[in-house]
């Protein structure tokens, strides 16, 4: 079996709200098509024009080639293999960042690939499971343009999730810093007001996660709130710092009775490395396309392992990111939760729309799946409402 062709689909919502932060407005797809007829599909979270470029780029040296040139006469099966030259083969303009999440998507559509092709799922294929379900988290972003309204719509979600199912949920409170929602911009204490009256709403015996992302500009400033956060009974705080202040996060590790959970933006276990060694973060937050794929995301689930951390990974699309992640953690014992965003608690019309079969939660989790490669299936009609054309 040989690739034929990869083609990468630019996705957006019909009304982009740039103020918003959330990249659940757009979505980079890709297929990797075979003289077989099988596809492969993979998805990864950034700028979808830019890992379009990079993938359609043609090579112009060994150190600067374009992704496609790269796949296209393969065999598909080689998945590691395969990682390893496209990771070698851009270097001069990848390595970490983009490049690496361009990577990503196409190694998530190889490992869907591989699966379609041996009949088995892929969590089988990454080495066989280490639990017998996965359990996935709500996660939750309110809406808001006042901090009452938001601090309401936060804890109507948390009741919602908790209804539907869910032991355990995360807080998008990001009521201040450089990614505050709607424009807000409230004190510091706001940020323990809304997590207690979540806390309030959801009762004791729910998981309650938060994520402040990247509110403070240094250690010392977050410790004094997030010491605030401590009797609310968290399982991690995300992010409270620039991902890059690793001394700062070793400073939170150190003063700090909550677990600090971060790497949503890593990509390569080689970050992965550095964070939790030097900045000794409790949870790591692989986000499989970002981070490189299930190829590398398998590698720093066992990272992780042997250094006694957690892993939940990060994912914010669609049900095509969802099912990766579940397959990763299946294959993973440090691997409590998944973050899942489930069509009915949401707002994005890509998430609720673009996959027409997908993994669902039954009883508070969400069974291994069965079916082949990834086990979800393309609404190809959504596909073609969504996709970006110029002029658009």
């Amino acid at each position: 079996m040989k690739i034929t062709d990869v083609i990468c689909h630019v996705l957006l919502v019909p009304e982009v709200h740039a103020e918003d932060t959330d990249s659940a407005q757009d979505d980079a797809v890709v297929e990797i098509h075979t003289d077989e007829g099988l596809v492969g599909i993979g998805e990864t979270d950034t700028n979808p024009w830019a890992v379009r470029a990079l993938i359609e780029s043609p090579s112009t040296h060994t150190m600067g080639m374009g992704l496609k040139e790269i796949l296209v006469g393969a065999d598909p099966l080689d998945t590691e293999a395969l990682w390893d030259r496209m990771y070698t083969g851009t270097m001069h303009y990848g390595r970490r960042g983009l490049g690496v999440s361009a990577i990503g998507a196409l190694d998530m559509a190889l490992w869907d690939l591989k699966g379609k092709a041996l009949g088995e799922p892929c969590w089988k294929l990454l080495g066989g499971a280490r639990q017998e379900a996965v359990r996935p988290y709500a996660s939750l972003q309110p809406r808001g343009r006042s901090l009452e309204q938001y601090c309401d719509s936060l804890s109507e979600w948390v009741v919602k999730a908790k209804d539907f199912g869910f032991a355990a949920a995360k807080l998008e409170a990001t009521l201040t810093g450089p990614y505050a929602h709607s424009g807000l911009d409230e004190p510091e204490e706001a940020t323990v007001d809304v997590v207690a009256a979540c806390r309030e709403a959801a009762g004791p015996d729910f998981v309650l996660m938060v994520d402040v992302q990247y509110a403070w500009s240094n250690a010392r400033q977050a410790l004094r709130t997030l010491k605030r956060l401590e009797p609310l009974d968290l399982f991690f705080v995300e992010t409270p710092l620039q991902i890059d202040d690793l001394d700062g996060y070793a400073f939170l590790h150190d003063h700090l009775g909550i677990r600090i959970a971060a790497g949503e933006w890593q990509t390569t276990r080689f970050e992965f490395l550095d964070l939790m060694d030097r900045g000794k973060v409790d949870v790591a937050q692989p986000d499989v396309g970002r981070v490189g794929g299930l190829t590398e995301a398998k590698r720093i689930c066992d990272c992780a392992a042997d250094r006694g951390r957690l892993i939940v990974p990060h994912c914010w699309k669609t049900g095509i990111g969802i099912s990766a992640s579940v397959h990763m953690a299946a294959t993973a014992p440090n691997c409590p939760y998944v973050e899942y965003l489930p069509a009915e608690l949401c707002q994005s019309a890509l998430r609720k729309e673009l996959v027409s079969e997908e993994l669902r939660m039954k009883r508070g989790v969400i069974p291994l799946p069965e079916k082949p490669g990834l086990g979800i299936e393309l609404s190809r009609d959504a596909l073609e409402r969504f996709a970006w054309r110029e002029g658009r």
